[in-house]
């Protein structure tokens, strides 16, 4: 979509300096544009690279010159840059119309704009908000329901009575809704306590490819509005995660644990059963979450098991020293046995 940089300026707010009527397709990094793509600058320290691209617009910091280019001035150029680019460059449909080969039961009810991809099986009793987009492949369990504007990439499975707001996007190899891991131990064998809640994903999630969110055992597995899972995360039955909360990739989260909003969660991170962490808490990649344990609010917590971060370095320095100790204890050691 070709846009002028009066209208960027007018959608993101932004000021305005040059030929207003200059146009833009897409986006790009310095090195790699094209005359008619947009890039930012955010510091100073990348401006030879901006200075030196084809580019011919830029978003670009308050207080930072560029000669030569069509500006837009923004206190947050990255922000702006993401914003735009989602203008300029729509997402390709994941699915168009109905296709032929899509099997759909009777009772499934799909609103208008609804499209679905080649194979995808929808079952009984079905509901899916308008403008929403189901992938090939893809299997909607019966019962499962679907808000407006909501994006299904190839190859994912909602079980059944799996619930979606709106614009929920899911990516390919997603499974949303399958049995918690919980057993009961007894008579020589592990019986399967019930799976028989529900998993409910609030409006704009974003879940990346084959992520699992299992349904809770008897009350609910919830992710909050606005949160992002990365690829390749699992979060177990009953838990709740709060708004706009960030999760990186191969992190698990076991049952019960209560997730606050704002959280940043790094890749690998290991969250066990029942634990709490508050808002705004920013959990260290790597780090391990023992059983019942309570992240604080703002925390920045990183090591396994997780402690401050300030902690954390000051004990790592001294585990880093661990040979030369030995080395010291040992030689003080010998001496004592010399007297």
């Amino acid at each position: 979509m070709t846009r002028t940089m009066k209208e960027l300026a007018d959608f993101l707010d932004c000021t305005l300096e040059g030929d207003g009527s200059a146009q833009v397709s897409g986006v790009a990094s310095p090195a790699s544009a094209r005359a008619e793509d947009l890039i930012y600058v955010e510091s100073p320290r990348h401006l030879d690279r901006a200075a030196a691209s084809a580019a011919r617009c830029a978003l670009i910091a308050p207080g930072v010159s560029l000669p030569g280019k069509v500006l837009l001035r923004s206190a947050n150029p990255k922000l702006a840059f993401a914003r735009a680019a989602e203008w300029l460059i729509p997402p390709a449909p994941v699915a168009r119309g109905i296709h032929p080969t899509a099997l759909i039961a009777p009772s499934a009810q799909l609103a208008s704009g609804v499209a679905v991809g080649p194979y995808a099986v929808i079952e009984e009793d079905v509901q899916i908000g308008a403008g929403t987009e189901i992938g090939a492949f893809c299997f909607l369990g019966r019962g499962a329901r679907l808000g407006t504007g909501c994006r299904l990439y190839p190859r994912v499975t909602l079980y059944a009575g799996a619930r979606l707001a709106s614009r929920v996007i899911l990516h390919s190899g997603t499974v949303i809704g399958s049995d918690g891991f919980g057993y009961v131990a007894g008579d020589g064998k592990h019986w399967k306590f019930p799976q028989a809640g529900e998993v409910e994903i609030l409006d704009d999630v974003e879940i990346g490819a084959n992520t699992t969110i299992d349904r809770g055992s008897l009350d609910r597995t919830q992710i909050g509005a606005g949160t992002k899972l990365d690829n390749l995360v699992h979060v177990a039955h009953n838990v709740s995660i709060g708004k706009n909360t960030v999760i990186a990739a191969q992190t698990g989260i076991s049952g019960s644990s209560l997730i606050g909003k704002n959280v940043s969660i790094g890749g690998q991170v290991g969250v066990a059963d029942h634990c709490e962490i508050e808002d705004g808490a920013v959990i260290g990649a790597q780090a391990g979450i023992p059983s019942g344990k309570t992240v604080r609010g703002g925390q920045f917590v990183w090591g396994t098991p997780a402690r401050p971060l300030d902690k954390f370095k000051k004990q790592y320095a001294w585990f880093s020293r661990l040979p030369e100790l030995a080395d010291r204890i040992k030689k003080l050691e010998s001496r004592i046995l010399e007297k």
